[in-house]
């Protein structure tokens, strides 16, 4: 699997998600075998005025590549003024994001909104391939809305634009995340294009992925919502495409140790305040599903400490074993 010039392990990716992908999780999902991670979307213009928060999200130079980080805007040259910054800063791939359908977004015209302007797309797609020398990809959904299914317009406006590679999500921006992915238009897209075509949407187990990649031809999947509380999917997914094996689930007691990791790499990366703060979404994602979840959820919702968070999967973990 490459994207340009860049040869990727395999072809099992994990999709940008804001408030998710952050180094931690980053460092979970490679250590699991994932082909290639994301940042969370960062947007130009908080980059080009230094802001803080966006400088860390792109304080990537240490880790190990590759990795792709994804932008947003909807100025040309603003965008790759960013770009510019997101290349020194170290990155494998640059993404553009016009697929996000939330409506802070949307209504600033950037993210999926875009959908709605190729032309305003390809140009900023031109832009950005210009300004750098890494491989510009982007990520887009199936159109705005049903009555305007526009994504292999709009992919091919890219592809001429000089982008390497384009992930489809099957779902508009009207859809946000309900209802079922459609397939067919990645099938669709991956029939018209000549560069690599990402597939994302409903990937929940290897199988998934599996049937995926068999129904529309896609180059890679890119998983999402599936790998939330559950970084073992990329072991499992990239296992089952390479021997036709299925791995076992992790258990319990696996997911609860992974939980308590997941708390130590943010607070290593992020200190305790923010730590414990993020760490209540993902400790109910890890045990969800599991036995007696809510009232451990409830529990780690109303934890101030580390301390306190481990000591309530502790204490969960030696409740189940009883």
């Amino acid at each position: 699997m490459k994207i340009g010039g860049v040869r990727l392990a395999n072809r099992v990716f994990a999709a940008p998600m804001a408030g998710v992908t952050d180094r931690s999780f980053r460092q979970l999902a490679r250590e699991m075998g994932c082909g290639l991670v994301y940042t969370e979307m960062i947007s130009d213009l908080a980059l080009l005025y230094s802001n803080k928060k966006t400088l860390e999200m792109v304080d990537i130079g240490d880790e190990p590549k590759p990795i792709a980080v994804q932008i947003f805007g909807s100025r040309p040259e603003e965008m790759a003024r960013a770009a510019e910054l997101v290349e020194e800063a170290g990155a494998t791939i640059i993404d553009i994001n016009m697929g996000c359908p939330a409506p802070k977004i949307v209504r600033n015209n950037e993210g999926a909104a875009l959908m709605r302007d190729p032309e305003l797309a390809g140009r900023i797609v031109e832009a950005v391939c210009s300004a750098v020398k890494v491989p510009v990809t982007v990520k887009m959904r199936k159109g705005w809305d049903e009555n305007s299914v526009n994504v292999l317009e709009v992919a091919k406006i890219v592809e001429a634009a000089g982008a390497k590679a384009v992930t489809i999500h099957g779902r508009t921006r009207s859809q946000m995340y309900s209802g079922q992915a459609d397939w067919r238009i990645i099938a669709a897209v991956k029939t018209e294009l000549k560069i690599p075509v990402i597939g994302n949407g409903d990937i929940w187990t290897p199988q998934d992925a599996a049937r995926m990649l068999a129904e529309t031809g896609c180059d890679a999947v890119m998983i999402g919502r599936g790998a939330l509380g559950n970084p073992w999917i990329f072991r499992r997914t990239v296992h089952y495409l390479a021997t036709g094996e299925l791995l076992p689930e992790p258990t319990a007691a696996e997911k609860v140790q992974m939980a308590k990791r997941h708390l130590d790499l943010l607070l290593a990366e992020k200190g305790e305040y923010i730590a414990v703060r993020e760490m209540r979404k993902h400790a109910a994602w890890y045990v969800k599903g599991l036995r007696e979840a809510t009232r451990l959820r409830e529990e780690i919702n109303k934890a101030t400490s580390a301390q306190e968070v481990k000591d309530c999967l502790d204490q969960y973990l030696a409740h189940l074993s009883r």
